[in-house]
């Protein structure tokens, strides 16, 4: 954000430009508040291509540190910095990299008697037109819980019985099938308040874009509490692989728009999935 700022005039110019993340939040309330309470300067990481991977563990009851999965996280809202959902496993040109640079500080963290689960979350950033083929890997925040990656990938685990491998960064289900997922807690629309849980199960079923347990993919859905009050679900769309785990996300998306639409007469709607929610119906 201050990059080419070089006087004070400039970078106080650029500072006073801030949009907060939150929408009940301006700038002037967030310079008081600062200078009230103190805060903490980050540097932020660029580059070209950026990615938020993240990696989780847990430290056992005999304090045995445990790699569990890797995930890249789906981020939006205003500055971009939101979770929104997940991609498994992240991307094998830096999952092996951010495991191993994880993996000491789950040790000090089980050194220091944590238990349970927890992540780290990182960012990787290259500049392919400035020379850099490597991704440069960035530790940047502990999170000494569960979050939003552990319930698609226990879903996972759950279906398949399948395992992830340290070495490769794949996870695989007893007969040797790589499996992936893309998932979201995130897809919003005043259009999806027109839907009961027993409604999105039919859809599913009609759609064929349920989880099928013989070809184990498909899709599982959760939060379906929050379709009345909030137009909110999540769903885990599990693939053979990364592509196919992107088609059966989107395939979802469609199909929950398509039905949306027409359960509230607007069939004839040009389709909007995957859009910004201060541009369209829908939000992921």
């Amino acid at each position: 954000m201050l990059e080419g700022a070089t006087t004070k005039e400039e970078i106080e110019n650029r500072v006073r430009a801030m949009q907060p993340e939150s929408l009940t939040m301006d700038c002037a309330n967030f310079l008081e508040k600062l200078a009230a309470r103190g805060g903490v300067v980050e540097e932020r990481i660029t580059g070209e291509e950026f990615r938020s991977p993240s990696v989780q563990m847990r430290v056992t009851p005999l304090g045995e540190l445990e790699l569990l999965s890797t995930h890249d996280q789906l981020l939006g809202g205003l500055s971009g910095q939101t979770y929104l959902g997940c991609r498994f496993p992240a991307s094998t040109e830096y999952s092996v990299a951010i495991m191993r640079e994880a993996e000491k500080i789950g040790k000090r963290l089980a050194k220091e008697g944590v238990l349970g689960r927890f992540a780290v979350d990182f960012v990787a950033a290259r500049s392919p037109s400035k020379g850099e083929t490597d991704w440069r890997i960035f530790a940047i925040e502990i999170n000494l819980r569960k979050g939003g990656t552990t319930h698609p990938f226990l879903t996972l685990q759950f279906l398949t019985d399948g395992n992830f491998d340290l070495e490769t960064g794949i996870f695989c289900t007893p007969l040797g099938k790589e499996k992936y997922f893309v998932a979201t807690d995130h897809l919003e629309s005043p259009l999806l308040r027109a839907f009961t849980c027993e409604d999105i199960f039919e859809i599913a079923t009609r759609h064929c874009v349920h989880f099928d347990t013989a070809r184990q993919t498909g899709a599982v859905f959760h939060m379906l509490s929050a379709l009345g009050e909030g137009g909110r679900v999540g769903f885990t769309a599990v693939g053979d692989s990364p592509e196919n785990a992107e088609e059966i996300y989107a395939h979802v998306v469609r199909v929950l728009d398509e039905e949306a639409k027409a359960a509230v007469g607007l069939k004839d709607e040009p389709e909007i999935a995957e859009v910004d929610a201060d541009n369209a119906e829908y939000a992921i």
